[in-house]
């Protein structure tokens, strides 16, 4: 009974936690040290940062834990990032990036068949106390799921002196058509479909599907400076928003600790409820007798 009770007590604070937080924009900015700055964590110095993309193309999250498992941090999209927000009342949404952007990137054109468009990039000098470097992100698209094994394969990296370490399970580079559920898709475990074209959306987000929470990985870096390039764009044409949200404090020497993916609070939540039905029957039960 104390057993139960506890999972009980768990499973209520978690999902108390996920409905009382939406994902909020708190503001879109170009400035480059601010972005980096928020990204940084312990063991981990940054220097030299750049940033190139549009008015509206990057920015500051609050709120997405319940969806995305990421509480706040910083998002690139390859459209506007004020189009983030839930409820998903669209199947095609394209935001205006505002002044900048538009063109694409040669690193992520060498990833995919097709040619990029409407790149945010974020690059900076980094060193790490530990000779390690972990972080972690969730990858979303409106390009699901009409678009998967098309043209349309927005991608995103991020590239440690020019290799890319953010990867699906099975080792290709994050894309639209790498990880969805289409078919024989070898990283189906690690999709969200929120499509509303076939079904009431799940989740409180725009995006038509995301990733679960990610974490990209180096170890054994050599000493001295590196750099790290992270970058996001429309691929074979310029609309449908892509975003990658990278956790706030993230990038560091330290691996994160593991929470909870979206998906592990609904089982939860569905423990929950197998528990407390148990229990009002056990009761009417007693009642009875």
């Amino acid at each position: 009974m104390k057993t139960g009770y506890k999972v009980i007590v768990a499973a209520s604070v978690m999902l108390a936690a996920q409905s009382a937080s939406a994902l909020v924009i708190d503001s879109t900015t170009t400035d480059g040290n601010a972005l980096a700055t928020a990204l940084v964590g312990s063991g981990v110095t940054i220097s030299n940062v750049n940033y190139y993309g549009g008015s509206n193309q990057s920015g500051f999250f609050s709120g997405g834990a319940g969806v995305l498992g990421i509480d706040n941090g910083l998002i690139m999209t390859t459209g506007s990032a004020l189009e983030a927000p839930g409820p998903n009342n669209s199947d095609g949404t394209t935001g205006n990036r505002g002044v900048g952007g538009g063109a694409g990137d040669a690193d992520l054109n060498a990833l995919i068949p097709q040619s990029t468009n409407d790149a945010a990039v974020l690059t900076f000098d980094f060193t790490t106390d530990t000779g390690d470097l972990f972080f972690n992100y969730v990858f979303a698209s409106e390009e699901y799921n009409e678009y998967v094994n098309s043209n349309f394969n927005d991608v995103f990296a991020f590239f440690v002196d020019g290799v890319n370490i953010a990867k699906a399970p099975d080792g290709q580079a994050v894309s639209i058509n790498n990880v969805n559920c289409e078919g024989a898709a070898p990283n189906c475990s690690v999709f969200n479909n929120n499509d509303p074209s076939e079904g009431a959306p799940l989740f409180d987000i725009e995006y038509d599907g995301f990733t679960d929470k990610l974490l990209a990985s180096f170890l054994g870096l050599g000493a001295g400076t590196h750099q790290m390039k992270i970058a996001i764009a429309d691929a074979g044409d310029s609309v449908l928003d892509s975003a990658v949200f990278l956790e706030g404090g993230s990038f560091s020497g330290n691996e994160p600790t593991p929470v909870p993916e979206p998906g592990v609070l609904g089982l939860m939540a569905l423990g929950l409820g197998g528990l407390m039905a148990a229990r009002r029957r056990r009761n009417s039960g007693m009642l009875s007798a």
